[in-house]
């Protein structure tokens, strides 16, 4: 057993601070108790105890092109098959795949990520090499893989077929966008995916080319079609048209926006604030490793002061850094996010908060920052 004491805790979903001892059993929070103590004692005093974060999007494999391409159109950088980083992807050797893999984990612990979800290319193969590459690396990975046939095959129970192979090794399905394949195979790739209990992910308005071109293909905005196929982890969502946000909200769908990627890209700002205006479930990811760091404090900070720029008012701190916590977590089905009993015990211990503790942390917390980082009941680093 662990007991976390003395620290100023950020409680339960609403991030209430409460001065408390967190009790922590195997892997599992048992108790916030005011008094007492069992087992080995990590001393919280002076620091705030918060839920770790959840990099909510990521393709971890390209890490290997950091900061390539810059200043080109996005379209060049990343589309597939012969974009940029497909090209280099291509190039690059499993082993040096592996390194770069393995130092970008360590990044997102050293900042307090203990999960994050990958959109995983190169099919069996690529899930492999990841699997490899995580090895004696104490952090939770949650794989979207995604097959070739998917967008080279018309016959949808070969589609049926594929992704049932690749949901045998990973956690779901993560699909570059509708640019990629047609409606039918989203439809089958999403019904496969609810069936064996999967999640199921689709890149959606990144930019507005993306969307005018979806309308006149197919007179609906790649959110509509997102919605209509089932899909329940849309990424970016960034430029939205006719009443897509709304849409969202009542659908139950979680919006994953990643803003830094979004600004390195040019491609605009997320409305943020419209999202959540319309009860939107929103999650933050760094995304692409060619543009950002795996810094998710980096990115919550970012998405505050761009969010309260764009629409020149203020946004909560708070609401941002659910963005990285439960919000995430309901969206994944796993038990983090939160510090709470009966929840997954994955914590952070912060050192030189201010009075403001929530927004202190997403402006100010540094490497040096986090005393202590917990997952699954396991201390990874300090005391």
């Amino acid at each position: 057993m662990i007991t976390i004491k003395n620290a100023n805790v950020l409680c339960r979903e609403d991030m209430e601070l409460k001065r408390l001892n967190i009790i922590i059993q195997d892997n599992e929070i048992v108790e916030l108790t005011r008094r007492g103590s069992k087992g080995r004692v990590v001393d919280g005093q002076n620091c705030v105890a918060a839920p770790t974060l959840i990099n909510s999007h990521v393709h971890i494999g390209d890490s290997v092109a950091k900061d390539v391409g810059d200043g080109e159109p996005i379209e060049k950088i990343v589309k597939p098959p012969d974009g940029i980083k497909h090209q280099i992807l291509q190039k690059t050797s499993p082993e040096e795949m592996m390194r770069s893999m393995r130092n970008s984990m360590k990044e997102m612990l050293q900042t307090g990520t203990t999960t994050f979800v990958d959109f995983r290319e190169g099919g069996l193969e690529g899930i492999e090499i990841l699997e490899k590459a995580s090895l004696n690396i104490p952090i939770r990975k949650i794989v979207l893989g995604r097959h070739n046939a998917f967008h080279e095959s018309k016959d949808l129970s070969e589609i049926k077929m594929a992704a049932t192979k690749i949901l045998n090794h990973c956690d779901g399905i993560g699909l570059s966008g509708f640019g990629e394949i047609e409606d039918d195979v989203a439809e089958v790739i999403v019904e496969t995916c609810s069936n064996m209990n999967k999640l199921s992910a689709i890149h959606v308005a990144e930019y507005l080319k993306l969307q005018t071109e979806s309308m006149e293909i197919s007179g609906k905005t790649e959110i509509k079609r997102a919605l209509d196929a089932g899909f329940k982890l849309l990424i970016h969502m960034t430029e939205p048209m006719n009443n897509d946000i709304e849409a969202v909200g009542k659908s139950g769908a979680t919006v994953v926006s990643c803003p830094r990627s979004n600004g390195a890209l040019s491609v605009g700002i997320p409305p943020l604030k419209e999202m959540l205006d319309n009860g939107v479930n929103v999650a933050l990811g760094t995304d692409n490793l060619m543009f950002n760091s795996p810094n998710m404090f980096s990115e919550m900070e970012y998405a505050l002061k761009v969010t309260r720029a764009l629409y020149k008012t203020h946004i909560s701190p708070v609401e941002i850094f659910k963005m990285a916590t439960v919000n995430p977590a309901r969206a994944l089905g796993i038990e983090t996010g939160v510090i709470e009993e009966g929840k997954t015990a994955d914590i952070m211990l912060i050192k030189g908060v201010s009075g403001d503790p929530i927004l202190s942390i997403i402006n100010r917390t540094g490497y040096n920052s986090i005393k202590t980082l917990i997952k699954d009941g396991s201390v990874i680093f300090g005391a």
